[in-house]
Formats: C-alpha cells, structure tokens, sequence
C-alpha cells in the first residue's frame, strides 16, 4: 500500500494511493463497518491491527468495491508523517561520505566501517511536495539531499538487527535540505549541523508499505537492501544516480544503533544519509577536481530562487519541491560577535 497525508479543508488526513486516486482511509473503512482514525499519527500508533485493517480496505479498494472520489492532482499532499514523533538521519553510504572526504583533501575515517552513526534534526520543519520557502542565508549554497527514509511502526528498544525489520511501517523519499555556508561555518565547532540543516526536510510523496518492495529485496545477514534506483534532477535535468542497494549500513543496523538504550516510537523516521552523487556538496567537489586535472575553471553549482528539484526512486515514486525565497531580509551570517 501507499499511504498519503492530504489537506481537507482544514485538516490533514491520511488515504491510501491508487491508480492515480486517493481513498480517503477512516471513510473507507466506515463503508465496511471498520474503525480507523483520521491521521497518519494515530494510524501508526494503532500497529499491526490497524495495518491489517488498511489491507482488508485495500483488498476492496483493488477489487473495485470502494469507489474513487479524489483525484491526486486535485488536492495537497503533506509529508506522508506530517509530524514525526522524533527524526534521526544516518551516514550509510560509504561512496558519499568517501567522495566527499577526498574532495576536501581528507582521508577516509576508519570509524565509518566500524558503527553506524546518524544526528537528529527537525521534526518540525517537515514538508511534503511543493514549495519550500527559504531564509536569504538558506541560500549561500543551498543544496539537497537524495535519500530514502523508514517509517517506524511499532514501539521498541534496544532492537537487535535481526529483529529490526518487524519494526519499520514503510519506506520513503527524503530530501535533507542543506544551507552549506551555514552548516560548514558552525561545524568548525565540533557539534554537528543545526541551523544548516534544520529549516527543511521533504518526505514523500506518500509511504510505501514493506510488501510493495518485496520484488526489490537483496537479504543480507544484516538486514533487507532494497535495488533501487535513486535519481535527482535539477530543473528538469538529471545530475544524480545511484542505488539504495549501495547502503553500507543497513536500517536495520541503523534501527539497532538507535534504538540502544532509547525507546523508539511509531511515527519515528530514520532517514539513510546522501547516496553517493546526491548532492552538489559532493558533486561539484569531483567536478573541480576533474576540471582542474585539465587545466579549466570551474564554477560551483548550488540551488537557487525559484530551482525545482526532483528526487525518484524506484517503487517510491517522485518528490516535488520548488525553492522561494522568504521576503524577510534578516540575516545572522552578517551578525557576528566580535571580541
């Protein structure tokens, strides 16, 4: 299944996606007699039960017995999470964080091969496709981010890898917009990115339930990969491809590392860090490099006022979003301490 937040009237509600229409979920349960909530919260707080519910009005919705009545393309669509109980992004391709190592002129740090790592940002600054409005310091090399992201969909703690599969609802597409004058100047400190990163994250278009992707799985002894593919266009034209199967750390390793001593809550996301080429960060990196290596200039490549951004991967779908920039002028790169 495909589960949608959309905007009705003043509220968001959560329906299933299908053949281009979106069914309204607590409505078209009522039409056989079941009990499901409004919002994507209190579905996925309700666990397996309400899952299995959802599936008996699919099976109906698939069968042609639950008639469409809303058109995709005529209302909003949030975040498929609209609200994330907590969100967590992690670091799990070697070839991104590799790539831009190099680029800088670092080597790798062994510690990457060694656990998973991830750092939390802003559950409250989640967007679906659409506009994404932006500060003027936002875009002193704004960039994006091609990841994919789960769900959780059951309450645990200390969850071995193994065991980890059982606890993800869904999976997916996750933009982690990146401010990359401001996250650089502030991880000078040692801290980890902030207010470089924690204006905006895209999820969606809508959650894609595990059984979708059964086609696409790769078991491992460590937990499920998935062959998918991941593009990013920009302004219409391609810059990114790469693999969800290229994660060097698996979610469910990233469910265990999480989860180590911390409850993790229905509603929680964890996204899968940058696959490798998904971002300029890295990206213009390698082109300055290889455009020095023939004796050329070569101009960085970061968003702008008004660029679209597309992300696909493969059985997800597509993520929208357009960049504006806010009308307020208010800067905090210019406003600096001085001793």
């Amino acid at each position: 299944m495909k589960f949608v937040t959309y905007q009705k009237g003043k509220e968001q509600k959560v329906g299933i996606f299908y053949n281009d229409f979106i069914f309204d979920l607590q409505n078209s349960a009522k039409k056989l007699k079941l009990i499901l909530p409004s919002t994507m919260k209190e579905f996925l707080e309700g666990g397996k039960s309400y899952m299995r519910l959802a599936q008996k009005v699919f099976k109906e919705i698939k069968s042609d017995k639950i008639k469409p009545t809303i058109k995709r393309n005529r209302v909003k669509l949030h975040s498929p999470v609209p609200n994330p109980t907590s969100m967590r992004d992690g670091y799990a391709f070697r070839q991104h964080v590799e790539t831009a190592r190099r680029n800088r002129g670092v080597p790798m740090i062994p510690e990457f091969d060694q656990y998973p790592v991830f750092y939390f940002t802003n559950h409250n600054a989640v967007f679906g496709e659409g506009i994404i409005e932006v500060e003027d310091d936002h875009l002193q090399q704004l960039d994006f981010e091609l990841e994919c992201a789960i769900v959780i969909g059951k309450k645990g703690k200390n969850i071995p890898a193994e065991k980890a599969e059982q606890y993800i609802a869904g999976y997916m597409i996750m933009n982690d917009w990146s401010a990359r004058v401001l996250q650089m100047e502030e991880m000078k400190l040692n801290l980890g990115p902030a207010k470089g990163k924690d204006f905006a994250t895209s999820l969606g278009p809508w959650l894609v339930t595990v059984d979708e992707l059964e086609q696409y799985k790769i078991s491992t002894p460590f937990g499920n990969k998935y062959d998918l593919r991941m593009v990013a266009r920009h302004n219409g034209k391609q810059i990114s491809d790469g693999n969800l199967k290229d994660m060097n750390w698996t979610f469910a390793e990233l469910i265990e590392r999480a989860s180590y001593g911390v409850t993790l809550f229905p509603g929680d996301v964890i996204g899968s860090g940058t696959v490798g080429t998904g971002c300029y960060l890295e990206l213009n990196g390698t082109w300055i490099l290889k455009a020095k290596a023939r004796g050329e200039n070569f101009t960085s490549i970061w968003l702008n006022d008004g660029d679209e951004m597309e992300l696909e991967i493969t059985g997800l779908g597509v993520l929208k979003n357009k960049i504006r920039k806010s009308k307020n002028n208010y800067s905090i790169l210019k406003k600096k301490k001085s001793l």
